[in-house]
């Protein structure tokens, strides 16, 4: 598999709930992330992830867009929520087929928005 293929695939894994598969796969030991509301650990993100999950669980999360470039892959997503639409990018670095750090950076979609051209 190509990192672009890693990236999409550990996605949509994590973000349906199966974050301890999602991780074991695709997420090196040493991983780091960069989300403000966590601490930049690995197992803190795994947690976050779980509950959310149990929280607020996704209902679908689309790729729009896949770039790539060395090292990082940018995946810019639709994730939809029961309650929201959220548009989120996700920035990995990747060495070799593992994923060893990750950012993550996302916004609410607005019903009534002005911007005639959509976040996609």
């Amino acid at each position: 598999m190509t990192n672009k293929e890693i990236a999409v695939l550990f996605l949509k894994t994590v973000g349906m709930g199966a974050v301890d598969k999602g991780f074991s796969a695709f997420v090196s030991a040493d991983f780091i992330h960069h989300n403000q509301y966590f601490k930049g650990d690995r197992q803190s993100l795994i947690d976050a992830m779980k509950q959310d999950h149990q929280n607020n669980p996704n209902q679908a999360i689309t790729p729009q867009q896949v770039l790539a470039d060395k090292d990082k892959v940018v995946v810019h997503s639709l994730v939809e929520k029961a309650d929201m639409q959220i548009a989120v990018v996700h920035i990995f670095r990747f060495s070799g087929d593992k994923i060893v750090e990750l950012w993550d950076l996302g916004q609410v979609i607005e019903e009534n928005s002005p911007n005639q051209n959509g976040l996609f």
